[in-house]
């Protein structure tokens, strides 16, 4: 059988820890949403099944770690409505601190702060990482000079450090495709940094239509990657745009897919993560923390879809308790649950059949057949 894990004892552990650090910052939302709005915790869970270990605080909620690191709960109390427990049941339940008595507006909140967690986790990781070790920058450095293009017609070569653009500083390649853009057949004075040198370079751009407009071209690819370590505020407002950017991309590759722009093998499940986890720790720490990141968000987004179970189904229903003054029957949201189960149930499968086409198991399978 093909070696599936780099190294499987890494592996494991990366995964429990990605994982462990996912649900854990989700169900705090919740817990902490919950205590804002008044509703009792019952039980705090990172994990499904029989307990590792637990203990209860001064509230008197139950903080458990259990050993099926899959998921996490946060059993609220009164969470169910009262005609579906027994009056035993409701007896024990304490007056004015339990979920179903509380206004649809806190129950929504309570439900949303979960996806939220997940975004601001993934803000102060990205943060955090612009201060520690910088943001990622594509250097103003030539790595490829297109063949016969403006650059060069005009002398730019491989590794030319382009430093000024027109009398403007240039800090980023980014800053280069900005004015080049904006500036379609113009004479434009380039000045580089070509082995310790500073020299001048006359370049006439290059110019293409696009939606009927314009656009400069200089013909040059970017190089090296620098990082620019950020202060406090700066962090922040990047983390901010970069959750935004990672949010962005992921719903142009969910719209990309379900047009067939995009093929769906792509779509990965828990072995996937698993595999990716082992492989992005042994690059190191950063690269960890910027793969929880951007897995946050994706945990955050997909708890948004409109689909019954997920907090987004649960949103649905509060919108249209909302609009019509009284909850959907209780014969309508079990079916729902029942729909939305089947959807998500159905999404899994497809998504381990990815992860088991891609680790290589169906070729191994196929040549010990044959």
């Amino acid at each position: 059988m093909p070696h599936l894990f780099p190294d499987l004892a890494r592996t494991i552990a990366a995964f429990v820890v990605v994982l462990g650090v996912l649900v854990f910052f989700h169900e705090l939302g919740h817990y902490l949403a919950a205590r804002w709005r008044g509703v009792y915790v019952e039980t705090f869970s990172v994990g499904f099944g029989r307990s590792i270990a637990s203990w209860i605080d001064r509230h008197g909620t139950q903080w458990r770690i259990s050993w099926l690191p899959l998921g996490g709960y946060v059993k609220m109390h009164g969470q169910e409505r009262p005609e579906e427990v027994s009056d035993e049941v409701r007896a024990n339940w304490r007056a004015g601190q339990t979920f179903h008595e509380k206004s649809v507006l806190s129950r929504a909140i309570i439900v949303a702060a979960g996806p939220v967690a997940n975004f601001v986790l993934a803000m102060v990781l990205f943060a955090g990482l612009f201060m520690a070790v910088g943001r990622p920058v594509t250097s103003p450095v030539v790595g490829e000079v297109i063949p016969n293009g403006a650059a060069a017609r005009a002398g730019l070569q491989v590794n030319d450090r382009i430093e000024v653009i027109q009398g403007q500083q240039i800090r980023s390649f980014e800053d280069i495709q900005r004015f080049i853009t904006a500036h379609p057949v113009e004479t434009v004075t380039v000045t580089v940094t070509r082995a310790g040198a500073r020299q001048d370079i006359v370049v006439v751009t290059e110019a293409r239509e696009v939606k009927g407009r314009k656009i400069g071209m200089l013909g040059i690819r970017g190089g090296t990657i620098d990082y620019q370590p950020l202060g406090l505020g700066d962090a922040l407002i990047g983390g901010v745009t970069q959750t935004w950017s990672v949010t962005s991309d992921t719903f142009i590759g969910l719209a990309q897919m379900i047009s067939g722009q995009r093929g769906t093998e792509e779509l990965g499940g828990p072995l996937r993560i698993a595999q990716l986890s082992g492989q992005v720790a042994e690059l190191g720490v950063s690269n960890l923390i910027t793969f929880i990141a951007i897995l946050s968000v994706n945990l955050g987004l997909i708890n948004l879809f409109p689909i019954p179970i997920l907090d987004g189904g649960h949103l649905l229903f509060y919108l249209v308790e909302a609009i019509a003054g009284r909850p959907i029957p209780r014969k309508a949201q079990e079916y729902g649950f029942r729909a939305g189960i089947a959807v998500l149930g159905g999404l899994f499968i497809f998504a381990t059949w990815n992860d088991l086409a891609h680790i290589g198991l169906f070729r191994w399978v196929a040549g010990l057949i044959g």
